[in-house]
């Protein structure tokens, strides 16, 4: 696993749910594979109680399934559970969108024009993690810039699965300036009050990973539900 360091006033269970979530996003934690809970404890350093609550946090979601005596299973990606997170998404961040067209300040969308360089910055230096971050970043501004926090911790628990499939994209494929352009061009039509060209472009940018698919499935045979 990749460990990051215990942040400031985090408890530890929150911990161990934020470290295993993305350890499992970025494939760390493999599609398919068992984990033992006795190992991720002690690879996190911490005792077995906030790493079994993690994992059932974790379950609650279909990304986990705990066994009773015998560990936890990292689930396969069924791609019928990232279209039901994608269309989630898709709903709630075209209304967020639209919102913003009418309501984003000029320090706002500075914000927003900022995140861009910074992920032109990452991916054209190959930092692929620091990329997907600060998209993922880039995403949250929207929905706190709008006010709508609880809409997004809603769909939040749901990306688990949608997120997986965007970072096998990122490694399987080099056509992700796509992302970074659909980003310049969701924050400029933003700029220009454009509802219609800012709810197009982002449907068109959260349908993206299903061009992919065939490629991640044939890269990746053994991380799928058949």
């Amino acid at each position: 696993m990749e460990i990051t360091e215990r942040l400031s006033k985090e408890t530890a269970r929150d911990y161990a749910y934020r470290t295993l979530r993305e350890n499992i996003i970025k494939l760390k934690l493999a599609p398919g594979s068992m984990v033992s809970e006795n190992d991720l404890a002690l690879e996190m350093g911490l005792s077995r109680t906030p790493t079994r609550e993690a994992l059932i946090e974790l379950s609650k979601s279909q990304i986990v399934d705990v066994l009773p005596q015998k560990g936890s299973y990292i689930t396969k990606i069924d791609y019928s559970m990232v279209d039901e997170a994608r269309f989630m998404r898709l709903v709630l961040e075209r209304g967020i969108v639209e919102i913003l067209c009418d309501t984003a300040t000029e320090e706002e969308l500075k914000t927003l024009r900022y995140s861009v360089s910074l992920q032109e910055f990452y991916l054209g230096h190959g930092m692929d993690d620091k990329f997907f971050k600060e998209d993922n970043a880039f995403h949250r501004r929207l929905f706190e810039m709008a006010n709508k926090m609880q809409s997004y911790k809603l769909m939040n628990s749901m990306m688990i699965h949608f997120d997986r499939v965007r970072m096998m994209r990122l490694q399987t494929s080099r056509e992700v300036n796509e992302l970074l352009t659909d980003h310049k061009v969701i924050v400029e039509a933003i700029a220009q009050r454009n509802v219609t060209e800012a709810v197009e472009r982002m449907t068109l940018h959260l349908t993206r990973y299903k061009v992919d698919a065939e490629l991640i499935r044939k890269n990746h045979p053994d991380y799928f539900i058949d």
